[in-house]
């Protein structure tokens, strides 16, 4: 399976490189030039109707609207973490493409803004906001930061921490918040929307923890160790979360309850602390239990299966390596779901993957940062996962961290 898996890889990573990293997004409606040029359609709901029609639509109509193919700061930080992984292996290519990552991160940095921070290359209608295209938020910007301290652990150059701490810095200063009645978290999609979402608040949290491992400052620990241990209580007694606590919020899906669990792990092992062991172990009970189906198949939601979406499976391969030393069948699932998926989502022609398997069809369409990206870094820690079985550095050691 390893052969197939490194063929799978560079397939993906030809197709990636082909299309300069560039390519379309679920949510991209809104750079349509055709739309742009229509008033009428400026506001909220027309926003939000044409945004979901398209990202659901079986037939990508994109070049029709004059919706181009853009570089995403986020899928390039996720390309970046993959690169280092295949560094891991010995991988190694005639092309530096770790410098290239990071080149591009430094282009595509929002404008006019002190900090090094990211934003989405499309406008974002949410529910309740609108948030402009470049507009750093805080999961583009922990992607990208996450990838440059990957690379920096890897090659050593003080460039890439110094931009990561910059991006840290953003983070706190920025988007942290602290009320009167005991929450606390950090900002989301924009710095004054206080919803709580807690995948959000523990990605923070967990770049937080890395800077100050790197740094040795304390003033990224205090507010990381008050926004995790408030998420942790928010987590319910079947061990699933609530996407947010916004009323519009109360889902439960397979990838964010999957950053939760790759966040908390990643805490863990970085501050070589036990204290949010339970809160893994029984979220990743629930995981196990709802997101998987005996063939390899991956579900969206806690209770019901479909769509079964590329992005979910993605990231269910990375819960499932980040989280194997809870089960040792952990790596032999994330390989029944990478080869699942690539029985049933791969266009081997093309080198690419689908985006989702519905009831009644399949919607072809190739999303770079949504599907590509994120599969590319799955399979290079399946590959990181086959060549060097004692790369896992196990549990967490134990110690005991103050309360804040």
């Amino acid at each position: 399976m390893k052969r197939d898996i490194q063929s799978t890889t560079l397939k993906l990573l030809k197709y990636c490189q082909a299309n300069d990293w560039a390519g379309y997004e679920p949510y991209d409606v809104l750079n349509s030039r055709i739309l742009t040029a229509l008033p009428l359609l400026d506001s909220k709901l027309p926003r939000l109707a044409l945004t979901q029609i398209l990202k659901r639509s079986p037939i990508n109509v994109r070049r029709a609207l004059l919706v181009p193919k853009t570089q995403n700061p986020k899928a390039i930080g996720l390309f970046l973490s993959g690169m280092v992984n295949l560094s891991l292996v010995g991988a190694a290519t005639e092309q530096d493409y770790i410098g290239e990552m990071v080149e591009r991160l430094i282009a595509l940095r929002s404008p006019g803004v002190t900090y090094w921070c990211w934003g989405y290359n499309f406008p974002w209608q949410t529910r309740t906001v609108l948030v402009p295209r470049w507009e750093p938020n805080l999961v583009c910007t922990m992607f990208a930061a996450n990838g440059l301290l990957d690379a920096y652990e890897l090659r050593h150059d003080d460039r890439y921490l110094s931009m990561a701490v910059s991006a840290a810095e953003y983070i706190l200063n920025e988007l942290y918040f602290s009320l009167s009645n005991s929450k606390c978290g950090f900002g989301y999609p924009l710095p004054d929307v206080h919803n709580q979402v807690h995948n959000a608040n523990l990605l923070a949290a967990s770049l937080l923890c890395r800077i100050h491992k790197h740094t040795g400052e304390d003033k990224y620990l205090a507010p990381a160790l008050s926004v995790i241990r408030y998420t942790v209580k928010q987590q319910h007694p079947d061990g699933g979360w609530d996407y947010g606590e916004g009323a519009n919020q109360k889902w439960i899906d397979n990838f964010h309850t999957g950053f939760n669990l790759s966040a908390l792990r990643s805490i863990s092992r970085t501050l070589a602390t036990s204290e949010f062991e339970p809160s893994v172990r029984l979220g990743m009970e629930f995981y196990r239990a709802r997101f998987f189906r005996e063939d390899g198949a991956v579900g969206y939601y806690h209770d019901r299966f479909y769509p079964i979406d590329t992005h979910c499976v993605a990231q269910s391969v990375i819960t499932l390596l980040d989280l194997k030393d809870l089960d040792a069948s952990n790596s032999q699932v994330a390989r029944s779901v990478m080869a699942w998926a690539t029985e049933q989502m791969w266009d081997e022609r093309g080198g690419y993957f689908y985006y989702r398997i519905l009831r009644l069809c399949t919607i072809r369409t190739s999303y770079m940062r949504w599907t590509q990206a994120w599969m590319f870094l799955a399979l290079t820690k399946l590959l990181v996962d086959m060549a060097l079985p004692s790369f896992d550095p196990g549990q967490p050691a134990q110690r005991e961290l103050q309360p804040c």
